[in-house]
């Protein structure tokens, strides 16, 4: 069975009326490859993954615009580039280990997943992480495995991690995350600015124990909440 069939159960019926979600999906992905997404893993990915499933029913209409999209709980789906550009500037490759802080809705889990990584992701809200497993079980993906905390403390037990991504905000990168990512080659993606909302994606790179930092653009990002990130709940 591929990919595609596992979802057939969770399909919305299809009236007369109802949009192509498939075709909505294949405009997406053109639209990734013009503004410049290149990597064919990172596009696979988007192609296959249903996004319209991972956002609102009354929004899913929109699943497939280039825009983020509330998922109630005072969080969003990012929109569909932000999550292409994160995870080709992840790097990525089958096999590796992720850790990834801000389940949100699952979206750029299921991304990650469906790119061949084994994902452990923390989520701090304890009804959007519940919400958000039950999906991704019912989904069938394999490789993942959530838990429900402070983000910003990563997984110490389970370090260290190939990649690290943060999905939030904060002041700066939590040292604890720094101190789990592979030293011999590791990547850490994460929006950071003084200011909340307002980002800049930071790049950190260990290769043999040196670390180097790299500013990938501008971005909006919903704030990173913990002990090493933004202090209110």
């Amino acid at each position: 069975m591929n990919y595609s069939q596992r979802f057939t159960s969770a399909q919305p019926k299809r009236s007369h009326r109802a949009p192509d979600l498939s075709r909505l999906r294949q405009h997406m992905c053109n639209e990734l490859v013009r503004r410049g997404i290149t990597q064919k893993n990172v596009l696979y990915a988007m192609s296959t993954v249903p996004r319209h499933l991972f956002v609102q029913d009354a929004l899913r209409s929109q699943a497939y615009e280039d825009a983020p999209l509330p998922i109630g709980y005072g969080q969003t789906i990012s929109q569909p580039y932000t999550v292409a550009r994160m995870s080709e500037l992840l790097e990525v490759e089958k096999g590796m280990r992720v850790l990834e802080i801000g389940t949100g809705s699952g979206y750029q889990t299921a991304i990650l997943a469906q790119m061949g990584c084994h994902i452990i992701s923390i989520e701090r809200l304890q009804e959007l992480f519940r919400k958000t497993q039950t999906l991704l079980h019912q989904l069938g993906f394999r490789g993942i495995h959530l838990q429900r905390g402070d983000g910003t403390l990563g997984c110490p037990q389970a370090a260290p991690f190939d990649r690290i991504i943060v999905t939030a905000g904060g002041p700066k990168i939590p040292e604890p995350l720094l101190d789990q990512l592979d030293p011999e080659n590791g990547i850490l993606l994460m929006p950071v600015g003084s200011k909340q909302r307002i980002q800049e994606f930071i790049k950190i790179r260990k290769v043999h124990g040196v670390t180097r930092q790299e500013a990938c653009g501008s971005t909006t990002f919903v704030n990173l909440i913990g002990s090493y990130g933004w202090r209110f709940p």
